[in-house]
């Protein structure tokens, strides 16, 4: 795909103009600070884009609002009785030193155990944590993945998880491949279900048009409600470096 970027700026605001090979025009603001970015045709006229995004000045101001007052987690130190979240609920993270193999695992209704090596790094640490959150995530997608291809007529053929910079999902439409952030195996499972659901749906429509729109109606009423508490929810400390 032929990809054009350019800049306009009007009102305190500047966005990004995508220039590519698609029908419709698609406005979006992206976490963690509200960059704004404009996806158009090729061929689109620069005042037209220009009064598009004029037109919409009022929706990007309360988007970029919120994503600079949206909690961000504190530095992570990885030590005992730090809080750490799985699934939407708050845990207490308990470190325990010994010198087999590295462990984590929870325990009880609000503990998750490590167990390190007494010489680990906040970075080893962070890494051993990181990679159990990956194992559990991947866990719970293949049940979900066979639950909404079902239900929504579709059949992908791979997926992954991976750290991502600014989207919680995304979806390769010609390679049937759909990738999901790391950051989701924190989140309430309901909001992992919503942008599967959304990822998928891209399969029977690529762009975010009324199409798209009527799609996510069908297959989840409540789309919205799930992607309101996904987006409320905490970002990670480092702003998205993941």
């Amino acid at each position: 795909m032929n990809i054009k970027t350019e800049t306009i700026a009007f009102a305190n605001v500047e966005v990004e103009v995508i220039r590519k090979d698609i029908k419709n025009m698609h406005l979006a603001v992206y976490p963690p600070n509200g960059a704004i970015k404009l996806s158009v045709p090729t061929k689109t006229d620069e005042e037209v884009l220009r009064l598009f995004a004029i037109s919409k000045l009022g929706w990007i101001k309360k988007n970029v609002k919120n994503f600079k007052q949206q909690a961000r987690e504190t530095k992570r130190d990885y030590v005992s009785g730090e809080s750490h979240y799985f699934k939407g609920q708050r845990y207490l993270l308990n470190v325990n030193h010994h010198n087999g193999y590295n462990k984590v695992e929870i325990t009880g209704a609000n503990k998750i155990q490590l167990w390190v090596k007494p010489s680990a790094t906040v970075d080893e640490k962070g890494h051993i944590i990181k990679e159990w959150y990956r194992k559990q995530l991947k866990s719970q997608i293949p049940e979900l993945l066979e639950k909404w291809e079902k239900i929504i007529g579709v059949q992908s053929n791979d997926w992954g998880v991976k750290q991502m910079k600014t989207k919680w999902g995304a979806c390769n439409v010609d390679a049937k491949r759909i990738w999901l952030n790391l950051e989701l195996a924190k989140k309430p499972t309901i909001c992992l279900e919503y942008i599967l659901v959304h990822e998928l749906v891209h399969l029977h429509e690529r762009n975010h048009n009324a199409r798209f729109i009527s799609l996510m109606n069908q297959f989840m009423p409540k789309w919205r409600m799930y992607r309101d508490e996904l987006n409320s929810l905490p970002i990670v400390h480092n702003d998205w470096g993941y």
